[in-house]
């Protein structure tokens, strides 16, 4: 490998509310590795979608917001041109904007070279829905972190009344589920697991012990291309 294909990358794909954000950057952290929320870059392009009044199905007009979205990733907060958006990228209504506009495929094709980018020395852990399929498939560990509907809609919820947003866990597990049959029969990069991804899922374990997991595959993956 030469170039940044020689930079390591862990990716880890699943569902919405699997975990995988929290395990990524606590994986990235040990590692001392950067880390690509790639979702909250599906977020940040409909927030600014719905900002500047731009229909859902608008998909050059989108597309076209993607290829020069104004946003950065400081200290565990999220910026759009400059303003904080870190709890509002993170509304449900926000998500389910996202995974709509993630099927299509202009607005895709507009951040993959985004998120190519930030494949940068020493390393890098991206989760996301496609990170093992499609923007990292030469990925030298991948994960794909899965867990129940209730398991998830129920951290989802925990996560919402601790910022002070309603949720209603029926209504919780019933958007989990459309979003699911969504990513998951979606033609451009469909929610599945990368061909030799180890599947994990967290339904009945802790954020740590699933970053220790994966630590530990990183490691052996390491050894063995020595």
């Amino acid at each position: 490998m030469n170039g940044s294909t020689s930079i390591p990358v862990i990716s880890i794909d699943g569902p919405t509310a699997s975990g995988k954000g929290t395990v990524a950057h606590r994986v990235a952290k040990q590692l001392g590795f950067h880390y690509l929320d790639s979702g909250a870059l599906y977020r940040l392009t409909a927030l600014s979608a719905i900002r500047h009044g731009i229909a859902l199905e608008q998909e050059q007009a989108i597309a076209d917001l993607a290829r020069v979205l104004p946003c950065r990733f400081e200290k565990g907060h999220v910026f759009l041109a400059g303003d904080d958006v870190t709890d509002a990228v993170r509304q449900e209504a926000i998500g389910v904007a996202a995974s709509k506009i993630a099927v299509l495929p202009l607005v895709r094709k507009a951040l993959v070279e985004l998120q190519v980018s930030f494949r940068q020395l020493p390393g890098l852990v991206a989760d996301g829905r496609d990170m093992g399929t499609v923007i990292f498939p030469d990925a030298i560990q991948k994960v794909f972190l899965t867990a129940s509907v209730e398991a998830r809609a129920n951290r989802r919820y925990k996560q919402l009344i601790e910022k002070g947003f309603p949720a209603n866990m029926e209504d919780l597990v019933k958007d989990l589920a459309e979003r699911d049959a969504r990513d998951m029969a979606r033609t451009e990069a469909p929610l599945k697991p990368a061909p030799g991804a180890f599947i994990l899922d967290t339904s009945h374990i802790t954020a740590n012990e699933a970053v220790h997991q994966i630590l530990s595959l990183y490691t052996d993956a390491v050894r063995s291309k020595k």
